[in-house]
């Protein structure tokens, strides 16, 4: 695979449900409760000065070379996720401070 396709792949567009989509980066992916769920990062806030929020959303592979991206529907499974991510994100400063 070349850098060239690699650097393509890191983009995604994603379609909401009122038709309007935006450009995002893949941030991160992490596995997490037998699921893969991917960290989004909004493009069209690049030139803001605050902090951006991520879109956190399910990675669904349907197979080699089927995936998609989908929202989180269920309200208790989004909060642990959620969680999930800020224990990493507290695990990796901790890291940094020592």
């Amino acid at each position: 695979m070349s850098e060239e396709q690699n650097e393509e792949q890191q983009f995604v567009d994603i379609l909401w449900e009122d038709g309007s989509t935006v450009k995002c980066e893949v941030y991160d992916v992490i596995d997490f409760e037998n699921k893969t769920y991917a960290l989004l990062l909004p493009l069209e806030d690049e030139d803001n000065d605050e902090d951006t929020e991520l879109i956190v959303m399910e990675y669904v592979e349907e197979d080699e070379d089927n995936a998609h991206f989908q929202t989180i529907e269920d309200e208790d499974e989004f909060n642990r996720v959620c969680e999930y991510i800020n224990s990493l994100e507290e695990e990796y400063e901790d890291d940094e401070e020592e």
